[in-house]
């Protein structure tokens, strides 16, 4: 679970099925090719599950495992602290 990503991408992951491109915007700043890897790696790691739709225009949709859900619910709470603390964080050097 290292990495500045996953855990961002977890919580937008946790209101359900995401397709790639509302992923991409739902965590500023991550570029392609790093969501790319970090969503492999998370689905490697069974916490993320990607179903892909053969129809055209193709579709894939992210969504967590249930083994990813626990996660979110174990780290919510470091969430919770870093958006009660976000001004402080943001202003760090």
């Amino acid at each position: 679970m290292g990495g500045k990503w996953k855990g961002l991408i977890l919580f937008a992951l946790s209101d359900g099925p995401v397709r790639f491109g509302e992923l991409r915007r739902a965590v500023p700043g991550i570029s392609e090719r790093i969501l790319i890897h970090q969503l492999r790696e998370l689905e490697a790691s069974g916490l993320v599950h990607r179903e892909v739709y053969h129809q055209v225009p193709p579709k894939v949709e992210y969504s967590l495992t249930d083994f990813g859900r626990t996660l979110n619910t174990a780290i919510a709470p470091l969430g919770e602290w870093g958006e009660e603390h976000l001004e402080r964080i943001e202003a760090l050097p």
